[in-house]
């Protein structure tokens, strides 16, 4: 009698082997068969005409603070994804020192758009080493499983204070001591170190981050102790302003430390061959045993744009804070006011509060020809009679006109600013680079940039857009689709349980009605600590998702059971 049998479903198991029919059964939170007829079950899960897939391991999330404190991790867990990593980008919130906690809720706030008000309330901070961080998220209860890096810009600030805030040079000691704190916390669990070297994270104040010029000395240094563990990867996110250089040091390391190490990629419009020179250097890399991969995301990175979001472009313009401050309902009908409408579509953008945006964010707010209105029949691949620019064309409008009426329209009316992987509605390189074998699928940033992105769906985009319903372009097979989101991710991190269904292996599984897969449009909730705001996005499809063998979702719908866990590399 097993615990549990999936029956007759169309299974894809991960591996990346062609679809079979069969049952799964579960025994003791475990895979006990696939395949075949299963014998009787406790409980059983009509799967007749569905998909039986792994759960999903999502490796970029920033659900740093959330996982403190709320047991469900949504968006993630609403579109099947059973295990998720955060501490990456080089931003967490250990290890911290009493004094330092603001400054790492004021620069998770700047980097990844999560409102500082509910960190301030969300926060426990009964922790200040990262093993105690991880014993904090050990106590936690919840649905899915969460897994951690060590951030190296709260580790830096942690060892020289306010030296790491002036992005001043470490000394021998410093690297040591980094070095040594990061050993420690990798022997607690963690799944590796993750750093940025990008100028697009910036502080509150438009300064740069504390580890955005480290030395390739001091990277080398902490990353070094890897070595002394058979787990754990090193991450970064890097401009690449040498890319010889950047790409020479990474593979150095790998080598050195027998690890992975990995960078995030994404397509760049004013240099197209930069994205093949990086995965060039992949190759490389790989053919001189360093274990390397460009980690990429699965659509366009795109800024949602929104009366209630974080940015619109006429947020920046003077006269607009004032309106901001209003409930919404009241905001919406100032800005509707003709005078009002008037003064904002003539008035400057204030420099100073353009100066402390990122240099991605600066473009959204000044290039109709990349903004899109997004609609409900969601459109990530927009073509460019769909822009801002073309519609005002063909009204005989201005941009600015068609735009603020477009959103003060309603509040449920979004603009999409696709920022990088966008090539005029053709997902070229996009589908290049995830079908290219140095690449791995990461970047939905779930628990992320709160107020601009909702790309925790990406998970289920892979299935409806690039598996079943994609028009301009060629379609991914179904079962590249899930080995890249299971096993693949799965086995780079090293979770050597999950990621395919196969006996023996966690019962992350999720059962999914394919045909009816539907994304919904994004949407704005102020369910974070202490009112904060949020986008979210649902989806339909997914029939029951399980962890561990237990139900946790049916029909999109939390069961109430908790099985998730702390997961510790090495265990």
């Amino acid at each position: 009698m097993h615990d549990t049998v999936i029956r007759g479903g169309s299974i894809v198991d991960g591996t990346g082997q062609p679809a079979f029919n069969g049952d799964v059964a579960i025994d003791n939170g475990r895979i006990a068969a696939v395949g075949g007829k299963a014998g009787p079950a406790r409980r059983e899960i009509d799967a007749d005409g569905l998909l039986v897939t792994p759960g999903w391991v999502d490796v970029h999330t920033h659900y740093d603070g959330q996982a403190t404190w709320d047991p469900i991790l949504a968006p993630s867990s609403w579109h099947g994804v059973t295990t998720v990593m955060f501490g990456n980008c080089g931003v967490g919130f250990a290890p911290v020192r009493k004094e330092h906690r603001r400054e790492l809720i004021d620069l998770m706030e700047a980097i990844e758009d999560i409102p500082g008000t509910a960190l301030e309330e969300g926060l426990s901070y009964d922790w200040e080493s990262f093993p105690e961080f991880l014993d904090a998220l050990e106590r936690q209860p919840r649905a899915i499983d969460v897994a951690a890096q060590v951030p190296h810009h709260p580790l830096r600030v942690y060892v020289m204070g306010d030296r790491a805030i002036r992005r001043e040079k470490a000394t021998g000691d410093d690297i040591a001591a980094m070095r040594q704190m990061t050993q420690d916390a990798m022997a607690a669990g963690a799944f590796g170190f993750t750093t940025s070297r990008t100028d697009s994270h910036k502080t509150l104040t438009g300064d740069f981050v504390p580890g955005r010029y480290s030395e390739v000395e001091e990277l080398l240094g902490i990353g070094g102790c890897l070595a002394k563990f058979g787990y754990g990867a090193f991450g970064m996110n890097s401009d690449f302003n040498d890319e010889a250089g950047e790409l020479a040091w990474l593979t150095k390391l790998a080598k050195e430390t027998g690890r992975p190490g990995w960078f995030l990629l994404t397509d760049r419009p004013r240099d197209p061959d930069r994205w093949r020179r990086l995965i060039a250097g992949v190759h490389k890399g790989r053919a001189e045993g360093a274990y390397l991969a460009a980690q990429v995301a699965g659509r366009c990175v795109g800024i949602i744009l929104g009366i209630d979001t974080s940015l619109n472009p006429f947020s920046i313009r003077e006269g607009y804070a004032k309106y901001e401050r209003l409930p919404i309902a009241e905001r919406l009908i100032r800005l509707r006011d003709p005078a009002v409408r008037a003064a904002l579509l003539k008035a400057e953008i204030e420099p100073l509060a353009f100066k402390r945006l990122s240099q991605f964010r600066q473009q959204t707010i000044t290039r109709w020809e990349r903004m899109f209105v997004m609609g409900k029949e969601l459109d990530y691949e927009p073509t460019h009679e769909k822009s801002i620019a073309a519609i005002a064309a063909q009204g005989n409008r201005s941009p600015e006109e068609v735009a603020y009426d477009y959103l003060t329209e309603s509040a449920e009316n979004f603009l999409l600013f696709p920022v990088t992987n966008y090539n005029a509605g053709d997902y070229g390189p996009v589908r290049e680079m995830l079908t290219d074998s140095g690449t791995i699928l990461g970047l939905s940033d779930g628990g992320a940039h709160c107020g601009s992105i909702v790309d925790a769906s990406v998970p289920s985009f892979m299935l409806t857009h690039w598996g079943r319903d994609r028009t301009r372009g060629p379609r991914l097979p179904l079962e590249l689709l899930v080995r890249r989101q299971t096993s693949e991710t799965a086995a780079f991190f090293g979770f050597g349980d999950r990621g395919a269904l196969k006996p023996g292996l966690r019962a992350d599984v999720n059962v999914i009605d394919y045909g009816a897969m539907r994304l919904h449009a994004p949407e704005i909730v102020h369910d974070l600590p202490a009112g904060g705001r949020r986008l979210i996005q649902r989806a339909d499809g997914y029939a029951a998702t399980l962890v561990a063998g237990t139900t946790v979702f049916e029909n999109g719908t939390h069961t109430g059971a908790l099985p998730g866990k702390l997961v510790r590399a090495g265990r």
